[in-house]
């Protein structure tokens, strides 16, 4: 009924590393469990891997300071947020070597950011990639299976309504 409203979707968003789909309110980290930071998903990475790729067509818009977090922009604007670990702010981009920069334009599947598990697992942080948007509503695909990798459909992000 309300359909008017919407705008079309950013398409298919793809899992950022191999590993554990874990839907977003079952993470740790209150702010992302609770949403208030957006919707969207998370994954429990496979840490033989150690490259987090795009999981969308987009430009890099931000970079954190810390490292712990990219910001990208798809063409529909879609803002959506790869953060990675849980707390790892506290880690002044230690753990992180990014692959892009702001205003780097990346594909689906490219590389944005290697990540040293060793030094999460040293400061007693969690791994957990969690990708959200603030401007969009996720729907995951189904059936969706437990393992990903990062040819798996995860679903897409469809702007709210204004």
């Amino acid at each position: 009924m309300l359909n008017f409203f919407r705008k079309g979707p950013v398409g298919q968003v793809t899992a950022p590393i191999a590993g554990s789909y874990l839907p977003i309110e079952q993470v740790t980290d209150d702010v992302f469990a609770s949403k208030a930071g957006g919707d969207g998903f998370a994954i429990t990475p496979d840490e033989r891997q150690t490259t987090i790729v795009a999981p969308v067509d987009g430009v890099v818009s931000s970079i954190f300071p810390t490292k712990h977090a990219i910001m990208m922009t798809t063409k529909q604007n879609v803002e959506i947020l790869l953060h990675m670990g849980i707390d790892t702010v506290e880690l002044k981009g230690g753990p992180f070597t990014m692959q892009v920069a702001v205003d780097t334009r990346v594909k689906a599947g490219e590389a944005l950011v290697d990540i040293d598990w060793q030094q999460l697992a040293d400061a007693q942080k969690a791994t957990t990639i969690m990708v959200v948007s603030s401007n969009a509503i996720f729907t995951p695909a189904e059936p969706l299976p437990t393992m990903v990798t990062t040819d798996t459909v995860i679903g897409q992000f469809d702007l709210a309504p204004e």
